[in-house]
């Protein structure tokens, strides 16, 4: 008899303001409750500074974890330090485009302003057994926007991911 266990995410914060506590992480919880109500089974979040180093080592240490899901918040913006989808774009060897139109259409539905994130979506390997990595604004409404997408496409998307 084959037995099923619940895909595995994390959420990796991507914020000097969150990292450094002057303020309240909104994202990870938001991403947790709609994550863990999906069926994921969710890991303490994990909050790190804006640039590459923090985040090159978080992201690392969650493919090798073998999280089917990796969703950063936040570090997706203009700034000099947002540098998440520079990083994110590492590890993916195949991106997925029309995914990423998609979430940017939700997130235009919501907020012009969503048209000012660089998030990238991709799959760590072509192969079953990969991760799919998210990169979505730090706002809850970024979050739900990226994962009302995500957790629609997620039956299509197990065939590849752990």
């Amino acid at each position: 008899m084959e037995t099923t266990t619940d895909p595995t995410a994390i959420v990796i914060v991507v914020s000097d303001r969150v990292f450094g506590g002057e303020r309240k992480d909104k994202a990870s919880p938001a991403a947790t409750r709609l994550l863990t109500e999906a069926g994921f089974q969710v890991t303490q979040p994990v909050i790190v500074p804006e640039g590459d180093e923090a985040l090159r080592n978080a992201m690392a240490q969650a493919v090798k974890d073998g999280n089917s899901l990796i969703l950063t918040c936040g570090g997706t913006g203009l700034g000099p330090r947002n540098l998440t989808p520079e990083v994110t774009e590492e590890f993916i060897s195949t991106r997925l485009h029309g995914i990423e139109m998609q979430v940017l259409i939700a997130g235009l539905e919501h907020s012009p302003r969503a048209g000012l994130c660089r998030g990238v979506i991709g799959l760590t390997s072509r192969e079953p057994g990969a991760s799919l990595i998210v990169n979505a604004p730090s706002s809850r409404g970024g979050v739900s926007d990226a994962l009302g997408v995500i957790l629609a496409l997620w039956p299509s998307l197990t065939e590849w991911v752990r």
